[in-house]
């Protein structure tokens, strides 16, 4: 079911609650939560233009695209995607990479950010909230989008370098499913977060046990197999753009906790 507020609820006096003692961290999805489509094609299509890769890896990151948009995340091309973009990647330097991350996010990602979903990001930093992007995309890209966006920081797929320059060998796991829970259980242990009251964002069922892992969990144009798992379990569904999100901030407005000045970190 699409969960909503009343603007008579939206109108009520908030709740009067002690504020945190600890950090409180909210984290967020990039790909069709926070934008629409694929972070990791933009950044392919940057790399195209500037000779990193042929028409033909674009044609086939194109297409991909198209289906992320119109039928949710497939593992089996997500892969596929992450591994052709870890080839891009070979060969370059951390400094290339982070021009080509700055450049997608001027020229493309910027645009396609849901205004709606932004709103929630900053309504969770005026509570005193972490803000963190969670993703498979590489962490360099996802880095650029939360500085740019003045949240705490981001969680990437992470890649070897060696000498300053890319291997094309990831560094770890890529960040997906069970280990992007696990990546976000690590950092609010180093946050020293509560994760009952700790919020999720995402659209896809491979995030679903980062959300079961969080006190607040809240699904944005979700896939079909979301949407089932979540209408199962009563979370609340939105839709950007709908009246849903507007409902949503008001929620995050009203209800999150707020975090004591005194124990915000520093970013």
């Amino acid at each position: 079911m699409l969960v909503s507020m009343s603007d008579t609820d939206a109108d009520a006096g908030a709740p009067v609650t002690t504020p945190s003692p600890t950090p409180i961290v909210a984290f967020f999805d990039v790909d069709n939560t926070l934008m629409r489509g694929a972070s990791v094609y933009h950044l392919g299509r940057a790399a195209w233009k500037r000779g990193y890769v042929t028409f033909g890896d674009i044609v086939r990151f194109g297409w991909k695209q198209m289906r992320f948009i119109a039928v949710g995340e497939n593992h089996r091309h997500q892969l596929a995607v992450r591994d052709r973009a870890l080839e891009l990647i070979a060969g370059h330097s951390e400094s290339e990479l982070e021009e080509l991350a700055i450049e997608t996010y001027e020229k493309r990602i910027e645009r396609l950010l849901l205004p709606e979903t932004v709103g929630l990001t900053q309504d969770h930093i005026d509570k005193g909230h972490e803000v963190w992007l969670i993703t498979a995309t590489p962490e360099v890209c996802a880095r650029v989008i939360a500085e740019r966006l003045g949240l705490t920081g981001a969680i990437g797929s992470r890649i070897v370098s060696v000498d300053g320059v890319y291997t094309g060998e990831l560094l770890g796991h890529v960040m997906h499913g069970q280990h992007k829970a696990a990546a976000a259980a690590d950092l609010a242990v180093q946050r020293q977060a509560d994760l009952a009251d700790c919020w999720a964002y995402s659209d896809s069922r491979n995030d679903i046990p980062l959300l079961e892992l969080v006190g607040n969990r809240v699904v944005v144009n979700p896939d079909a197999a979301l949407t089932r798992y979540a209408k199962a379990r009563a979370w609340p569904i939105l839709t950007a753009g709908a009246s849903s999100i507007r409902a949503a901030r008001r929620r995050v407005r009203r209800e999150a906790r707020a975090v004591a000045r005194e124990s915000r970190r520093a970013r």
